[in-house]
């Protein structure tokens, strides 16, 4: 009997103590990730604690992972996941418009974990209809705020150069707002993919020039009153200015972290385009935009589901940067739990 009593105490011990620690992914070298436990983070007075149920992964996370002379290893634990979703395990004293058990999204950065924490006016709690449903809210609000910044409107001429996940949500942005909306990518899968969320022309980008003239035939000469980079490539940028015409807007949507950037000052100058950089920097601007998504998606103004196209449990995270370098036909968005 007391043998037993020991067993159970030890028992109870092992449970407590796994109830205080957590899995999480941790970069500890270019393109090496291990799986380790980690103490359960504890929030703060006006913070909250994240059970993570999925997290995408964004292209700005590949870097990272292959490695620059900027990066330093091992990186934080749960590092550079930034797009994750769940429920509110746990709540500072000071938080009371969400609640234990909420489903919630929004700003956390170390989300390749089974826990984030995240501040309390960074998140935004999910409607039931949302129940059962991935919901990585960071790039969602991330093409709200893009979308708002470029000012689309009816009967203007739009084209979105990089049909990738952020590129397809504004395809789908730019149809609803009334624009005719051309895509441009080097990938047909993704093309075909812009076409059935309502592109009126789609064009692969292997010759620029072909890219330039059709568009300039489309358009009686007058070229794009909006287009949106969303590459973060050289080359695409040079297309996008190619293709913006005079009192035009160029909206640098794509995440430029690879270098410098050349730019033909001379065709932006004469042309009189606006040049737009789209990231937002303030957390709040960052949550009004996931609401914005949240309410485009109820709404049916946009359809993220069809673009998370592969998930991954968090232990094959490994597989899934590797998916997303490399991109295989019909490859949109990776999503990776940890439930």
């Amino acid at each position: 009997m007391k043998t037993e009593r020991i067993q159970e105490s030890t028992e109870s011990v092992r449970i407590k103590k796994d109830a205080m620690s957590m899995r999480t992914a941790v970069l500890v070298a270019p393109e090496q990730f291990e799986m380790q436990t980690k103490a359960l983070p504890e929030p703060a007075d006006d913070e909250i604690r994240i059970r993570i149920e999925g997290c995408g992964l964004c292209a700005s996370n590949l870097p990272s992972w292959e490695g620059r002379e900027w990066f330093s290893y091992p990186m934080e634990p749960g590092s550079p996941g930034h797009e994750a979703w769940g429920t509110a395990d746990a709540v500072g004293k000071n938080v009371h418009h969400i609640n234990r058990g909420d489903r919630i999204t929004g700003l956390s950065y170390h989300a390749y974990a089974e826990y984030d924490i995240a501040g309390a006016d960074h998140v935004v709690k999910l409607p039931p209809s949302l129940n059962g449903r991935p919901f990585p809210g960071e790039p969602l609000g991330c093409a709200m705020n893009i979308f708002r910044r470029s000012r689309i409107e009816a009967g203007m001429t739009v084209a979105v150069v990089g049909t990738g996940f952020l590129g397809l949500l504004l395809v789908q942005l730019a149809k609803d707002a009334g624009a005719r909306v051309i895509a441009i990518s080097k990938r047909t899968s993704s093309l075909k993919m812009a076409e059935q969320f309502g592109a009126d022309h789609v064009m692969q980008a292997t010759e620029h020039g072909k890219v330039l003239n059709q568009v300039a035939e489309l358009t009686r000469g007058d070229l794009c009153e909006c287009v949106l980079e969303v590459t973060g490539k050289q080359k695409p940028l040079n297309l996008a200015a190619g293709l913006t015409g005079v009192k035009g807007r160029l909206i640098i949507a794509g995440y430029h972290q690879d270098g410098r950037r050349d730019v033909d000052m001379q065709l932006w100058n004469w042309r009189g385009m606006d040049v737009i950089n789209a990231h937002e920097r303030d957390p709040m601007v960052y949550r009004d935009g996931i609401e914005q998504a949240v309410k485009a998606v109820e709404e049916g103004v946009i359809d993220p589901f069809p673009l998370f196209t592969s998930t991954f449990p968090g232990e094959e995270i490994q597989q899934a940067f590797r998916m997303h370098q490399q991109k295989p036909d019909g490859f949109i968005k990776a999503l990776i739990n940890f439930t």
